[in-house]
């Protein structure tokens, strides 16, 4: 009798750990399914409390990790390297005097906004901010001390707020100064053949597209072929273009193609400008 009784009593427990055996496979299961149901990652707004999910500031940010020495070889070495158009020669303390005694906020402005014959962020439109910093930090280096990068240099901030109205107030006086010698250039240019001919290769504009060709910036590239740019006067890099026509030419002057910014980087060119200078260059290898 007992041994039936012990013998039962095993069966049952048996039994019991059997089915806690299932239930818990079942549990593994659901969980395991539960995980690979489960969303990848998490919608975070701005201005939320997202705690972990939020991801890391990029290291980019800062501007520590940018190669501006390498941004400077690939974009601004073309003319910072040899001087055209004007460009201060990196290193050249006597070039760069009077540019840093401006400091070094108002020569980044320069630098991301342009200024006389260099355009915007060096004709690359796509670069940033926080690149533009660690380039001009790299090119000024060898001749000035250079603030903390990454918008650190609260003074920097301040100076820049401060010469922000006078900048404005030179370039103004600096465009003025630039068109009344142009002016005087033209009316200085003599005879009434002479006019005739400029007004022809103006395509009947009036405007005098070789003194806009050289005072508006388009010699910086066109002089030299920088970043593939047709030299002026060279009938071989000119021929595949204009076999285009001149309305295509005059569209890709004004919106820009390749590497070459709208207008040449000088958005203060009226389109007639641009359409001048066009078919001066275009005279010169028909």
């Amino acid at each position: 009798m007992k041994a039936k009784l012990i013998m039962s009593g095993l069966a049952a427990l048996g039994f019991m750990a059997g089915t806690s055996s299932v239930y818990a496979q079942d549990d593994a299961a659901r969980d395991a399914i539960a995980e690979r149901l489960a969303p990848v990652g998490q919608l975070c707004l701005q201005g939320q409390d997202c705690g972990t999910a939020a991801a890391p500031p990029s290291d980019s940010s800062s501007g520590g990790d940018i190669d501006g020495e390498g941004i400077y070889g690939n974009v601004c070495s073309a003319c910072h390297e040899t001087g055209a158009a004007g460009a201060p020669v990196r290193g050249d303390e006597a070039a760069w005097a009077e540019r840093t005694e401006q400091g070094f906020a108002t020569l980044l402005e320069h630098s991301i906004n342009g200024i006389g014959a260099m355009p915007a962020r060096g004709g690359n439109p796509n670069l940033s901010d926080e690149e533009m910093e660690a380039v001009t930090a790299y090119m000024v280096e060898p001749v000035m001390e250079v603030p903390e990068l990454g918008g650190g240099d609260e003074a920097a901030s301040e100076e820049s707020a401060t010469e922000e109205g006078a900048v404005e107030e030179t370039a103004a006086a600096e465009d003025e100064a630039a068109i009344e010698e142009t002016a005087v250039a033209s009316d200085d240019a003599a005879s009434e053949d002479d006019a005739a001919a400029t007004e022809e290769a103006s395509g009947g504009s009036g405007l005098d597209g070789e003194a806009l060709y050289a005072s508006s910036g388009c010699v910086a590239c066109h002089a030299s072929g920088v970043a593939g740019s047709p030299v002026l006067g060279d009938a071989d890099a000119w021929a595949a273009r204009l076999e285009k026509g001149t309305d295509e030419l005059y569209a890709s002057a004004i919106n820009g193609i390749g590497a070459m910014p709208a207008k040449g980087g000088n958005p203060n060119l009226a389109d007639e400008e641009v359409m001048a200078i066009v078919d001066y260059m275009v005279a010169e290898v028909e």
